[in-house]
């Protein structure tokens, strides 16, 4: 069998491929990168509880092109990863960072968040509804709600919001992308353009602190530990980043499977309180992360074959939820299924810190559109027609015209 990340029928529907792959060649090294692909949810989960022996490393290497897969290798991809952040680094180092950034996601905070979140999602509801009978749902709803959500925790003001989801996009692409891109000098200019704003704003921030994320992160508090301004910049354009893509596909991604299950979608439409179990299934069945990536810092023997020390690993996490060796019928969307231990937000110390943000974000946007808007029609010929953004990391959909009612 052959296994290609990098092809446009992987990106559109991968669980074929990945189910092959679960069943021939759970340990599988990709042609011509010398990359190696775990796809059984128990390789994949027990690489996540192992950050010394599968270090993150990994992510450093593909974040800067090393792989030769994906990513451009440009110069200021090289500068960020060179910069301690939580995905690149593992304990110790992960530690403290982790530590100084879980300030600004306790329960309470995230839990203060939802008369905000749910504010601005029925405005966005509202804009919907004016405008007819038709909508963009990923335009129109998933897109705007998380940037607006993070730029206002970064103390961003409103009218750089739009800015910052084509910066998102830009610095998404070229580090974990195909390096596919029609028009690289414009996608570079759109990066240095974030690394540049959130410079000026971090240095701001540590003249003028206010009340917003960064001047948390910057100032040390009763412990005294902070970070840097490096850092702060590093981990602001991650935030940025992650917390838009996650947010944004895991909505796009659910609302995919409800449109191909559409007794479903009328339930859930009509019973506010299944949204909540319906996400936790999206995020197992087709989840906003679809990979990460490690580097072996020793030899690693595997039941399906061996993987050397000083390798890339690719953890396909959208292979390991649909691994029936852990969930019945996994290819099936059944939001009553028990759907505990999926691998949706990751695992271990590496485990999303932004997950119960996306959560609240996803939860607060579907009650407001289901609300407002019944009736909701894909005007595509079918889901197989939706086309997925190109990443070897994120998975979610470009666009997705809607028909609707309003009520």
């Amino acid at each position: 069998m052959e296994f290609n990340p990098r092809s446009p029928e992987y990106r559109q529907d991968p669980f074929p491929i990945l189910k092959q792959l679960r069943d021939e060649a759970p340990v599988y090294e990709i042609p011509n990168y010398g990359l190696f692909a775990l796809s059984r949810y128990a390789d994949v989960l027990s690489a996540l509880k192992q950050p010394h022996t599968f270090s993150s490393a990994g992510m450093r290497a593909m974040m800067t092109g090393q792989t030769g897969m994906m990513g451009t290798g440009d110069s200021a991809d090289n500068e960020m990863a060179e910069v301690d952040n939580l995905i690149t680094t593992d304990p110790p180092v992960h530690d403290r960072l982790r530590n100084i950034v879980n300030r600004g996601f306790t329960p309470r905070q995230i839990a203060q968040l939802e008369p905000r979140v749910r504010a601005i999602a029925d405005e966005l509801v509202d804009s919907i509804v004016a405008g007819g009978d038709m909508m963009d749902f990923v335009h129109d709803l998933t897109i705007p709600l998380p940037v607006r959500v993070i730029a206002e925790m970064l103390g961003v003001e409103p009218g750089r919001h739009r800015e910052f989801k084509r910066w998102s996009d830009a610095l998404m692409t070229t580090s974990t992308g195909t390096g596919e891109v029609d028009d690289l000098a414009a996608v570079n200019a759109d990066r240095q353009a974030l690394f540049d704003f959130l410079t000026e704003v971090v240095a701001d921030r540590r003249k003028n602190p206010g009340d917003d994320l960064i001047s948390t992160l910057i100032d040390g508090g009763p412990t005294g530990q902070a970070l840097s301004d490096p850092e702060a910049l590093t981990f602001s354009v991650l935030l940025l980043m992650a917390g838009n893509e996650t947010t944004t596909n895991l909505l796009g991604n659910a609302m995919k499977a409800l449109i191909a299950n559409p007794d479903t979608l009328r339930k859930v439409g009509e019973n506010p309180e299944l949204i909540p179990p319906m996400l936790e299934e999206a995020l197992r069945y087709d989840g906003p992360v679809q990979s990460l990536f490690r580097q072996t810092s020793e030899d690693v023997e595997l039941d399906g074959g061996t993987i050397p020390a000083g390798r890339m690993v690719m953890l396909l996490m959208s292979s390991a939820n649909r691994d029936e060796r852990q969930f019945d019928e996994a290819d099936r969307f059944d939001i009553t299924r028990r759907t505990s231990g999926h691998l949706g937000f990751g695992f271990g110390v590496h485990f999303c810190l932004g997950a119960s943000l996306a959560r609240l974000e996803a939860r607060v946007a579907l009650e407001a559109l289901f609300e407002r808007c019944t009736n909701l029609e894909l005007e595509l010929p079918g889901v197989e027609d939706v086309e997925m953004f190109e990443s070897l990391v994120v998975r979610g959909p470009k666009a997705m015209p809607m028909s609707f009612r309003a009520t």
